[in-house]
């Protein structure tokens, strides 16, 4: 494996994780937003729907930026401009002035993770074996040291833009600096895209765009409501709530540091499969969980099987479509926030309108669905690792050295 193919690894690596951090700084603190800038609770929704509607929109722009300019390029740019998004939030004191930043940030957060999982694809497909769940362990170690973090700023009663100001002098330099090594990769494969010609076929990648959807379903039911689930209706303390989200992450990354080896010895198709199954089977113990502690071991089972879901989802876009994998992952990424949208909502209203025990099982029945469409993970017997893993690096574009 050449230098030039690690260099790219490690710094589009640093690029997952500087995102997690980004992203859980600016989450995990939406109490403290609210309060700094005096939104009320009847608006608060507006605001935090407004970051992935526009988040979906920057998607859809990549798609038609990346025919003139490198996914590279783009990441180099974007995460910069959402680390400053992210300042903007915690530096203003104007309601007006929050909506801007929180627009900004959603439409370069829609730019940086289209284009981080373009570059994820093209160097899988250069390393020639499953490498995806990586990536996205790096993202989750970001989340937990931004959550982390946030919880330190909370503590020390800090204000926002002082919590936000170190982590943006020190990750925006280093990302501009690692954005050198960057690789683009050219695609050639030998197979014919799926979807035909150099085009994506909606209806083939449809079961992607579902699987992306209810995994993100499950994602936003444990982030907006375990706490108020093990608190409320498991008769847990109000520490032992924060408890289940960070274990879940941790599950996650431990997860998506151990898939790839998975991969490799079983199988995208299996492994997707086993994930799924494994989700479902932690919603169904958070759902007849008797304690607040039986409820956290769901909770639990639900990060390690969701955690290989949408990976493995970005990684098959590229395999179905090898010569349009550009625009395949940025029309799937559209659906990751199509998820976060609908799932804390229809979990809240539906846990009003009957028993929040009776909600959990509404990701736990989307997810296991994915059963069904796990097929479209393995296209052609296509298989990374073992006798198809390829001994030599192949498929590798420019190094993004320049600007």
């Amino acid at each position: 494996m050449t230098d030039v193919l690690r260099r790219g690894r490690a710094s589009l690596a640093f690029g997952f994780f500087t995102q997690g951090v980004a992203f859980a700084l600016l989450v995990t603190r939406i109490p403290a937003v609210q309060e700094r800038y005096g939104v009320s609770d009847a608006l608060l929704p507006v605001f935090l729907a407004a970051v992935p509607v526009l988040a979906g929109c920057g998607s859809v722009a990549t798609e038609k930026l990346v025919r003139r300019i490198p996914p590279s390029r783009l990441l180099r740019w974007s995460q910069p401009v959402v680390l400053l998004a992210l300042l903007g939030v915690g530096a203003g004191d104007q309601v007006a002035g929050l909506a801007v930043a929180l627009g900004v940030f959603g439409l370069s957060v829609g730019a940086l993770d289209a284009s981080m999982n373009m570059l994820g694809v093209s160097l899988q497909r250069a390393y020639g074996r499953s490498i995806m769940l990586s990536f996205h362990a790096a993202y989750s170690l970001g989340g937990i040291l931004g959550a982390s973090l946030a919880w330190v700023g909370a503590h020390g009663e800090l204000a926002l833009w002082v919590s936000y100001l170190p982590v943006v002098l020190v990750l925006l330099p280093a990302t501009l600096v690692g954005s050198r090594w960057y690789v683009d990769g050219e695609g050639g494969l030998e197979s014919e895209p799926a979807g035909g010609g150099g085009g994506v076929a909606f209806r083939v990648l449809l079961p992607l765009c579902l699987v992306m959807t209810f995994a993100y379903i499950g994602d936003s039911t444990v982030s907006n409501w375990s706490a108020k689930y093990v608190k409320d209706v498991l008769g847990g303390s109000e520490q032992l709530a924060t408890v289940p989200y960070n274990v879940y992450m941790v599950t996650t990354l431990v997860g998506r540091a151990l898939g790839d080896l998975g991969v490799r010895r079983l199988g995208a198709v299996v492994v997707v499969r086993l994930g799924a199954v494994l989700a479902a089977g932690g919603f169904v113990v958070v759902a007849a969980a008797p304690g607040a502690w039986a409820g956290m071991l769901g909770f639990t089972l639900v990060g390690l099987g969701l955690c290989v879901l949408v990976p493995q989802t970005f990684a098959a876009a590229g395999r179905l479509f090898p010569g349009s994998s550009d625009a395949a992952i940025a029309r799937l990424n559209i659906f990751n926030y199509v998820g976060f949208l609908v799932g804390s909502p229809l979990v809240g209203a539906l846990g009003d309108a009957w028993s929040y025990r009776g909600a959990m099982l509404v990701p736990m029945a989307l997810v296991l669905v994915t059963v069904v469409y796990a097929r479209s993970f393995g296209p052609g017997g296509d298989r990374y690792g073992g006798g198809h893993e390829r001994p030599r690096t192949a498929d590798v574009g420019r190094g993004s050295n320049g600007l």
